[in-house]
């Protein structure tokens, strides 16, 4: 099984990129805008529209505010298994650190999944940067 990590460094308090990342059903509006275009809610999945036209269905598994650790499930038919993390860290005065961690079969999809983390990394970054100069 393929395991994906990706570190996050945020230009906002850990307090904010949680409130965005718990909010499960707004991800295109308030934590990858642009990566991701749209979401349906269906019960606790939610069908994420992609930039690039992919269409998945993420299901919420479990949301600690304590931990500030979200967990999710994606239901495909691509893929055998797909279970993903993400935690957000303070990491200094207004600055938090977001660790996203995705475990997947079949191995030879890792790449194409990693490129879509990477793409995802990018927009989160861009969205706090913009949150921190607007304020």
């Amino acid at each position: 099984m393929a395991s994906l990590t990706r570190r996050i460094p945020l230009d906002a308090p850990a307090e904010h990129v949680w409130d965005a990342v718990r909010d499960f059903g707004a991800v295109h509006q308030r934590l990858v805008p642009g990566f991701v275009l749209d979401v349906k809610m269906d019960g606790d999945a939610r069908i994420v529209t992609f930039a690039n036209e992919t269409v998945a269905r993420e299901l919420l598994v479990d949301c600690n505010d304590d931990a500030r650790r979200l967990v999710y499930a994606v239901i495909s038919e691509r893929v055998k298994h797909y279970s993903a993390s993400v935690q957000v860290f303070a990491n200094g005065k207004g600055r938090s650190e977001l660790v996203w961690i995705v475990d997947v079969l079949p191995n030879e999809i890792a790449p194409y999944i990693g490129n879509q983390m990477d793409a995802a990394a990018t927009a989160m970054t861009k969205t706090f940067a913009l949150s921190t100069t607007n304020n």
